[in-house]
């Protein structure tokens, strides 16, 4: 990757730079503590993506997708079916216990830092709430490095649609090759930015063996990002 023509560097947030997954298991489990803590996780994780994407579609609106994941969830737990009322005010709580919990991962704040540090324009694009996603932002420490923000909710468009990716390099008046993107899902992030016209970068921490036929640069950690640049 040439470095004289990147100007900025955008990242995912839920994934690449907050431990979502972690900060949801942590308040999923002392949500219900005398079910089994690996089972519990994992249907979470699952109406957690289901929801989201219904939202992203257009068929929940915000409140909704919330109540999508704990309605059925409580069937499944032999708790009875939930109206509106009692599921919101589970959320409540819930996302008390979720929010203590965001911490970003350990390779962030180093890599996010050199970038700056070397004058790189720096931020965010997100499917997400907005109000929500700066405040993950601001918790883990952030906000300074990464001023911009870019965000489904604002946009009205999400990942991986191009239009999202595209507006993001329009608000900063750069073209879209001079803008790396980095995420953690390959499809939505990496692949989707580069349908834009940008550097897409998969940031893929399981460490496996790249998959055959890879078509963007990956990277197993964000230590790697200052090199890769």
């Amino acid at each position: 990757m040439t470095r004289g023509a990147v100007e900025a560097v955008l990242f995912d947030l839920d994934g690449t730079l907050l431990d979502h997954a972690g900060a949801a298991a942590e308040a999923i489990s002392a949500s219900f503590p005398d079910e089994d803590p690996e089972r519990l996780v994992r249907r979470w994780l699952e109406l957690i993506d289901a929801s989201v994407d219904r939202y992203l579609a257009g068929e929940l609106t915000f409140a909704e997708q919330r109540r999508a994941r704990i309605v059925p969830l409580a069937r499944e737990l032999g708790l009875g079916d939930w109206d509106e009322e009692r599921a919101d005010a589970w959320i409540t709580g819930y996302l008390a216990r979720y929010e203590a919990a965001w911490r970003p991962y350990p390779d962030a704040p180093g890599p996010v830092t050199a970038l700056a540090e070397r004058g790189l324009r720096l931020g965010v694009i997100t499917n997400g709430d907005a109000e929500q996603q700066r405040a993950k932002i601001e918790r883990i420490g952030l906000a300074d490095r990464l001023p911009y923000l870019v965000t489904s909710g604002e946009t009205g468009t999400a990942k991986p649609d191009p239009e999202i990716f595209r507006l993001a390099c329009t608000g900063l008046g750069l073209a879209p090759g001079e803008v790396v993107y980095v995420g953690d899902r390959l499809d939505v992030d990496a692949r989707g930015a580069a349908s834009a016209g940008l550097v897409g970068v998969w940031l893929d921490r399981s460490g496996g063996p790249a998959p055959d036929g890879l078509d963007v640069p990956r990277i197993t950690t964000l230590d790697e990002l200052p090199s890769l640049l």
